[in-house]
């Protein structure tokens, strides 16, 4: 065989093989380009992303921890769900009034100087309140206790708020954020409680509150210490104030119902498991609701949705409007909280979708130097909705059936599907290329 007059592993190598030539090259292969990153890689690999992400992850968590952390550590001592109810309801209408404030606050001094002391008043009422229970004060101070921890920071918005400051121009990358934030509440949400529980019923009833305020402080220390890539304070904004920027009003509405899908969902599951013996497993089973719902977070932020997000919303709210009727399904025709479980992991499909596309809606339209506050109003929407939905459900499980409760989740996605129509379609403005709502 002809051997190759250099030593070089760059000069081919020639063989016959019966009557082809052929020409080996032993030379060095150029290295591939190496692979695409994914879109959740690429959005941690912007400097100080993941530094504040651990440290909002922390301070977020203990939002599913203390309404079912002060319920069980009222209740337990006090022997009254009735006076526990009305304690966290109290302190959830406080936050509706101050959380606005406090994100106005954030946007005009910046959101060290604010979220910190707002944090620190907060968990001081938290801890107010663990000792008003344990040492068996009057009932008013539980009230007024709970209502100090209203000043809590939107730590969700404040993240979204550093994402909008950073990605500033890429929708693509600005859509992949949300997408994550969405399901970070998903996840947090779905722990948080399961974490209260576990620790009220393994230790001590107030266990639960303490762990959530000291989450609480330190997530916020570490969150506000990344300050390279905190938004810059606009202290004099000549914007007009969020509520009044076209398109958030009925944005707003839709939040609100929204909100009452998510708090009927959990009164109606809670009192089904019960009618059926199975208190213990009701946590189990709303988590896979909150689970679907992250998973479909992670999903839809890894892709490139088709259109703008003010002509999805109608699409993703009629999804969840359909998917809705699987729990209602489920539990009028079969009865077993099996089945309602694999139904209710399948209708937390929408919600991620649909809370994504909302929260894009309201970055859109806030004015940059209000951002905080635009998102804390949505969330104050959404609780709104939720005290909403968790009255009405409860009011049909007690007059109805458990089973019927079902359907005021359907009935309230249905409303916010018919309130994003009226905007988009009937009152639209006569041009489609613009992406806003309509006040009016």
């Amino acid at each position: 065989m002809p051997q190759p007059t250099s030593r070089s592993r760059d000069t081919p190598l020639f063989t016959v093989t019966a009557d082809t030539l052929v020409a080996a090259d032993f030379g060095p292969r150029a290295r591939s380009e190496p692979r695409a990153k994914g879109p959740y890689r690429r959005l941690f690999a912007l400097p100080g992303a993941r530094a504040f992400t651990a440290g909002n992850l922390i301070a977020r968590l203990p939002m599913g921890m203390f309404s079912v952390s002060a319920v069980v550590m009222i209740a337990g001592t006090r022997g009254s769900y009735a006076l526990a109810g009305a304690v966290t309801a109290t302190g959830l209408a406080a936050t509706a009034v101050v959380a606005p404030w406090t994100a106005r606050l954030v946007d005009r001094y910046g959101q060290a100087r604010v979220a910190l002391p707002a944090t620190v008043f907060a968990v001081l009422g938290s801890l107010a309140l663990l000792l008003c229970v344990r040492h068996g004060a009057p009932d008013w101070t539980l009230f007024a206790s709970y209502a100090a921890t209203a000043t809590t920071p939107n730590t969700g918005g404040m993240s979204r708020a550093r994402w909008a400051h950073l990605l500033k121009g890429d929708a693509e990358a600005l859509h992949t954020a949300n997408s994550f934030e969405q399901a970070a509440d998903e996840l947090c949400f779905m722990l948080g409680p399961v974490l209260a529980a576990f620790l009220c019923g393994t230790f001590f009833p107030e266990a639960g509150t303490l762990v959530g305020a000291v989450l609480l402080l330190t997530g916020v220390l570490l969150f506000t210490a990344q300050r390279s890539t905190e938004p810059p304070a606009a202290r004099r904004s000549s914007a007009r104030a969020p509520l009044r920027s076209p398109g958030m009003r009925p944005l707003l509405v839709v939040c609100l119902a929204t909100g009452a899908v998510f708090g009927s969902l959990e009164v109606v599951t809670l009192a089904f498991a019960d009618e059926r013996g199975h208190r213990a497993a009701s946590g189990a089973v709303l988590a896979l609701q909150a689970a679907g719902s992250c998973a479909a977070g992670l999903l839809y932020g890894a892709v490139r949705p088709a259109g703008s997000a003010r002509s999805r919303l109608p699409w993703c709210l009629a999804a969840m409007t359909a998917l809705m009727t699987l729990p209602l399904l489920a539990a009028g025709l079969t009865g077993s909280l099996v089945l309602l479980a694999g139904a209710l992991l399948v209708a937390g499909v929408a919600t991620a979708p649909t809370m994504v596309t909302t929260m894009t809606l309201v970055q859109r339209y806030t004015p940059e130097d209000r951002l905080n506050e635009g998102m804390t109003l949505a969330v104050t929407g959404l609780l709104g909705g939720i005290a909403c939905g968790s009255a009405a459900g409860g009011w049909a499980v007690e007059h109805v059936s458990a089973t019927a409760g079902y359907g005021v989740p359907v009935a309230a996605a249905a409303t916010a599907l018919l309130v994003a129509l009226c905007a988009l379609v009937l009152f639209g403005p006569s041009n489609r290329s613009t992406d806003s709502l309509p006040t009016h």
